[in-house]
């Protein structure tokens, strides 16, 4: 599987996942000049801005490892980006960061470890 594939089954897999939540799934793959944020989505009354990270090895770290300051940053601008160009839709002004991190070692076993709130 290569990383775009395996990126994208993650994504799907983070979906249905986040969807069993209880999350309503807005948009995915909103993407602006520097990155895209993977999943935006409402939880209860808050708008949120999902990281997904997906690895099928430890070779180079957890899922969640992977998720840098200087991403995090990227997310905040994407975020503030996402809403300013949303204004015609009723968006719940609570906002937060969450990274879903799904570990495929075991593909038919996914592991998924959901990081609420993640930006602080």
């Amino acid at each position: 599987m290569t990383t775009l594939s395996e990126g994208k089954y993650g994504e799907d897999l983070a979906c249905v996942y986040l969807k069993k939540a209880g999350y309503k799934i807005l948009e995915r793959n909103f993407r602006i000049r520097g990155g895209e944020i993977d999943i935006i989505a409402v939880d209860k009354q808050t708008l949120v801005y999902v990281e997904v990270k997906t690895r099928s090895s430890h070779r180079f770290g957890l899922p969640e490892e992977a998720v840098t300051y200087r991403k995090m940053n990227f997310l905040k601008r994407a975020a503030k980006f996402y809403r300013n160009n949303r204004l015609n839709l009723r968006l719940p002004q609570l906002e937060r960061i969450d990274v879903l991190a799904i570990d495929l070692i075991d593909p038919k076993n996914p592991h998924y470890n959901l990081i609420q709130n993640a930006q602080s």
